[in-house]
């Protein structure tokens, strides 16, 4: 194992591209090293590269968190090469859109696989050593894991389970010096929605119930509050779900 840095060390998911990325941005203005993973090389390089040529510490792997061996590798991974771990954030995530009954059986085991078993299995691999590091959780959830939203049924279930993770680990974890925390964005101006096909017969007024009335959040609003529950600025606040989504979920 690597000689311990001084400096505290995050590990976050889906860091090539949107949140994830912004996630790292924010640490990094903190003072974080990363260990940043994601299942898309070529774009997890490019953040990479991009944090590293402003001086931060910043590593790299390509990982498939679906997979609970790939996630207790990238955990092992990062303490090698940082000797410590403070910081664990489940970013990484997928959807699609489909009528409730036309659900393959392989979209919904994968959007599972990712939204909620990988995030499991990096909090098992992690808590160990984020108590040794007073540490923390932050899980990225959804405004649709609060409410109900048509045409993504496996998505909203997933997250509607990843708020229960939270919630359950915080309570398991209360007498530990830990904090495990969700946040719950709202539509936001990234990419994960490009490529993907709707239904043709969709219904946009049942869509619209749930897209609000103000504007898109910028991602980096949400990394900012994920910095913010990282933070020491934060002591109190264990097993939370933060809204961040323009007040669609207010009513």
């Amino acid at each position: 194992m690597a000689e311990a840095t001084e400096t505290r060390v995050a590990f976050v998911t889906g860091a090539a591209r949107g949140l994830g990325r912004a996630t790292a941005e924010a640490l990094a203005a903190d003072g974080f090293a990363l260990f940043l993973v994601d299942v898309l090389e070529g774009p997890l390089e490019e953040t990479r590269a991009a944090l590293s040529a402003r001086g931060v510490r910043c590593t790299a792997k390509v990982v498939d968190v679906s997979e609970r061996a790939q996630c207790f590798g990238a955990i092992e991974a990062a303490l090698a090469t940082y000797g410590r771990l403070d910081v664990l954030c489940n970013v990484a995530g997928i959807v699609r859109f489909n009528h409730a009954t036309e659900v393959p059986e392989a979209e919904w085991n994968r959007i599972l696989a990712v939204n909620l078993s990988g995030p499991f299995w990096l909090c098992q691999a992690a808590i160990p050593h984020l108590i040794e590091a007073k540490g923390d959780i932050v899980n990225v959830c959804s405004q649709s894991a609060l409410m109900g939203t048509p045409y993504i049924v496996p998505y909203s279930a997933s997250k509607a389970g990843l708020v229960q993770l939270t919630k359950s680990l915080a309570m398991e974890y209360m007498d530990q010096p830990i904090r495990i925390n969700a946040v719950a964005p709202g539509t936001m101006a990234t990419t994960i929605g490009e490529g993907l096909s709707m239904p043709q017969d969709l219904d946009w007024a049942k869509v619209m119930r749930y897209q609000g009335q103000r504007p898109a959040t910028p991602p980096e609003e949400v990394a900012a509050m994920i910095a913010f529950l990282v933070s020491p600025r934060a002591p109190s606040i264990h097993g939370a779900v933060m809204s961040v989504d323009g007040g669609v979920t207010a009513g």
